[in-house]
């Protein structure tokens, strides 16, 4: 039987600890877990493979900043932590109220100790009842990786394999490409998964469901990555019903990797182009020499003198943007890769000959016409002659987006509520990428003060927008009927603020060098 973090709580180990649950108390009644784990470090999340209730006394968490806390507690949710336990005391008096909000945002069981205990009894307490469920899944995942591995080599299709290991963690599977295309899929006996097209034979097959199809919608999802050849290929989703056992399932999963990827090769081995695609796109990403993009960039279908592009895409459904971004690609770029890399989207676009700019406008406008969840940012990096200087290109739209994040567009380009995606274009915040990277923070200050100084303090004093309306009215090339729509105001108050504008900056700029000068100010004074 599963071990829950209910019972866990009510061991005298824990209450001991005089423990309370601050958040996600929902989700805890029916969490189960796999390991007890203390840590101290705020980067233990990618460390930790799912279901582990994990301790700690607080020592990193007050020195860090809040946006940091929230972020520890939204990686711990990412990937599959059970439960974070935070001892409250003398060194963090109370969990703070920003980590309880992200906690039931995310649905993570955010536990409070109230007393000190030591958790090196915990843990030996709580893991010794854990290991022995610990064998049982191991048994069991053994038996199903054997009899996996008997139907595979005796011919049997990828949805006859899937189902071995769906009846005996009694959960439903699908098994589709890093790209969204289903390749098997399975339920365990007496599940609803209505087969797609293709059912039974060895072609992929569109991905017209969820993960597991018709079966239970109101459990857990696990993700296990399948490699081929050590390169990510494809994805198992394994849909675990609310009554099921979670932990057998990821055990199970995990050990049916192998079988999996040997399933790819011999059967249905993924296509050269997409698998180069991916590894072309992380030797991007970590800032690979040039000549290893070289070797890579042919097989994945990129000439290495081509016009590239890259676009990043920051969100917390980056898989399931993945298709439709691949869709956008295909029609806006002549070759294309595109890799997912945790909560980022990363994508490389060859361009055609002779109309490269024309055909990056089109891709920018083709994604901020694309359906996303709220909260997500995209961003376009700049032209990059030949695959050397794709890295450059990714570096800048990563860059933009860290510059979108801090508040750094002017109103017109910013999203028209918060619910709405945003979609930066690197050559409009130029500027901005520029004074970020060659100006520190006080030589920006310094200029924008000496610039535009009374107009600040106008502003200040009296509560103003006069630098808004200054750099929208530069940004709109100085025409004073458009800024006045962009800032939704009559033309006659925007005549008189323009007037009040060049009173404070000593007249009229246009036609003076100081024209410029204003400008870049203005800009500098977002960051």
């Amino acid at each position: 039987m599963p071990i829950l973090l209910s019972e866990v709580l009510k061991h005298p180990t824990l209450t001991a600890a005089d423990p309370v649950i601050r958040a996600g108390a929902a989700a805890a009644a029916g969490t189960q877990l796999r390991w007890v784990h203390s840590s101290e470090v705020l980067d233990i999340a990618p460390l930790l493979s799912g279901g582990e209730l994990l301790l700690t006394g607080g020592d990193a968490l007050v020195a860090a900043s809040d946006a940091r806390r929230v972020d520890y507690v939204r990686q711990l949710a990412g990937r599959g932590v059970g439960a974070l336990a935070v001892e409250s005391g003398q060194t963090l008096p109370s969990i703070p109220s920003s980590m309880v909000r992200a906690a039931e945002e995310a649905g993570l069981p955010l536990i409070e100790f109230r007393k000190v205990v030591p958790f090196v009894g915990i843990m030996q307490a709580i893991n010794s009842m854990l290991v022995s469920e610990s064998v049982a899944h191991l048994r069991r995942a053994d038996e199903a990786s054997h009899t996996m591995a008997v139907e595979l080599a005796h011919g049997s299709n990828l949805d006859r394999i899937l189902a071995v290991l769906a009846g005996i963690i009694e959960a439903a599977l699908e098994l589709s490409t890093v790209s969204g295309v289903t390749l098997g899929s399975a339920v365990p006996a007496g599940g609803t998964l209505i087969p797609a097209d293709g059912a039974g034979t060895d072609e992929p097959r569109g991905n017209t469901a969820g993960p597991g199809g018709g079966a239970e919608s109101d459990g857990s999802l696990i993700n296990i990555d399948v490699p081929v050849r050590g390169v990510p290929s494809a994805r198992l989703a394994i849909t675990v019903p609310a009554h099921g056992d979670v932990n057998l399932a990821r055990v199970a999963g995990g050990r049916c990797v192998d079988i999996l990827s040997l399933a790819l090769l011999q059967r249905m081995p993924p296509g050269l182009k997409e698998v180069a695609g991916t590894a072309l796109l992380r030797a991007v990403s970590s800032g690979s020499q040039p000549w290893r993009l070289q070797q890579l960039a042919p097989a994945a279908g990129i000439p290495t003198a081509a016009t590239v592009v890259a676009v990043v895409v920051r969100t917390s459904t980056s898989q399931q943007l993945r298709a439709a971004m691949d869709k956008i690609l295909k029609k806006s770029a002549q070759q294309s890769a595109s890799y997912v890399d945790n909560s980022e989207l990363l994508a490389l676009a060859a361009l055609p000959a002779d109309r490269e700019v024309s055909a990056r406008a089109g891709l920018v406008a083709a994604l901020r016409e694309l359906p996303v969840e709220p909260g997500t940012m995209t961003a376009v990096g700049p032209l990059a002659a030949g695959i050397g200087k794709a890295p450059w290109s990714l570096t800048e739209a990563k860059c933009a987006l860290d510059l979108a994040a801090g508040g750094s567009l002017r109103a017109a380009e910013r999203p028209t509520s918060d619910m709405a995606g945003l979609v930066v274009d690197v050559e409009e915040l130029a500027v901005e990428r520029l004074a970020a990277q060659h100006l520190d923070q006080a030589a920006r200050q310094d200029y924008v003060r000496q610039q535009l100084g009374p107009v600040l303090e106008h502003d200040e004093r009296r509560n103003s927008q006069l630098l808004v309306t200054l750099a929208v009215w530069l940004d709109s090339g100085c025409n004073t009927a458009q800024a006045a729509r962009e800032l939704h105001v009559e033309r006659q108050s925007m005549h008189h603020r323009l007037q009040r504008i060049f009173e404070l900056c000593g007249g009229d700029p246009r036609g003076t060098g100081r024209l410029a000068a204003l400008h870049l100010a203005t800009r500098l004074a977002a960051l």
